[in-house]
């Protein structure tokens, strides 16, 4: 079993993209340092935000979702990270909203971010998707992640970015296939 040494949260940086789907990697890391104290630094010269939970940095890269892998590739390989030791929180508009998904590795899905970070550290990081559903009513997928949560969704998703964050501790406490058994599984 692949120790976990560094969380990545994927998402889009600026306040316009603030509290959008595309921003649940952001959302959930954010949850997860409240819930153990971390703080963030900027670093302009790593192009990202980083905070420490004991030995496991927390990365939210400031590049648009689609560079992403560039920013977590470049850290990896300063600090002899393999990528099997590497977790990555993604929005997923396949998911229903609010369900969680761990895997110890995969395809890309058709997300951009994940895209990035398999042409920068092949396929062989782990993965926790969560769910952002597809609305019926958004014409372009794009505008669908791009938009903010509806008032009827938020409590169905703070329930998720919960989620998220207990099953990232349990990655890093009991490793990824024993986290997948208890969080892969619907509420």
């Amino acid at each position: 079993m692949a120790d976990l040494r560094l969380v990545a949260g994927l998402g889009n940086p600026g306040l316009q993209y603030s509290g959008t789907r595309h921003n649940v990697g952001f959302m959930v890391i954010d949850c997860l340092a409240g819930r153990k104290g971390v703080t963030f630094s900027k670093s302009s010269a790593w192009n990202f935000e980083l905070g420490k939970w004991g030995d496991i940095p927390l990365m939210k890269p400031l590049t648009y979702m689609n560079r992403s892998g560039e920013v977590i590739a470049r850290f990896a390989d300063y600090f002899k990270i393999r990528s099997e030791e590497i977790l990555v929180v993604v929005d997923d508009a396949a998911l229903p909203l609010g369900r969680i998904r761990l895997r110890p590795s995969g395809s890309d899905g058709g997300h951009n971010g994940l895209k990035s970070i398999i042409v920068n550290l092949g396929e062989s990081f782990m993965r926790l998707r969560v769910g952002i559903d597809v609305s019926n009513e958004a014409e372009h997928l794009s505008d669908h992640v791009l938009g903010k949560f509806e008032k009827s969704e938020q409590p169905t998703i703070e329930r998720a970015i919960e989620r998220a964050a207990e099953a990232i501790e349990d990655v890093a406490r009991s490793g990824i296939e024993s986290a997948m058994n208890t969080y892969n599984r619907a509420d």
